[in-house]
């Protein structure tokens, strides 16, 4: 998978921040009470909320990665427009490019 740009960046401005972020990540997004998959849907509804297409676009590939389902994704985009209207909606569509 590719890295975000962002990441990118870090690695050479900042490589003690996203040594930071990552263990953040790591500690949030590991299985627990909840799946990582679980996790990794609701970090892409975060993102569609926000207006990140590109990072709903890679969460989803991610979340493929990890077994969700069309319809598990398609429902996590379901929650994006109940949450956030017709921009979580535009912007959750991301999910579904290739």
């Amino acid at each position: 998978m590719e890295k975000p740009f962002f990441v990118e960046i870090l690695e050479t401005s900042d490589p003690e921040l996203l040594e930071h972020m990552n263990s953040v990540w790591e500690f949030t997004g590991k299985e627990g009470a909840l799946p990582a998959k679980i996790k990794t849907l609701m970090s892409m509804l975060g993102d569609a909320i926000l207006g990140h297409a590109a990072g709903v676009q890679a969460i989803a590939k991610r979340a493929r990665a990890q077994g969700a389902t069309e319809q598990e994704i398609a429902e996590t985009v379901r929650m994006a427009f109940f949450c956030a209207g017709m921009p979580g909606l535009v912007t959750g569509t991301y999910a579904f490019r290739k």
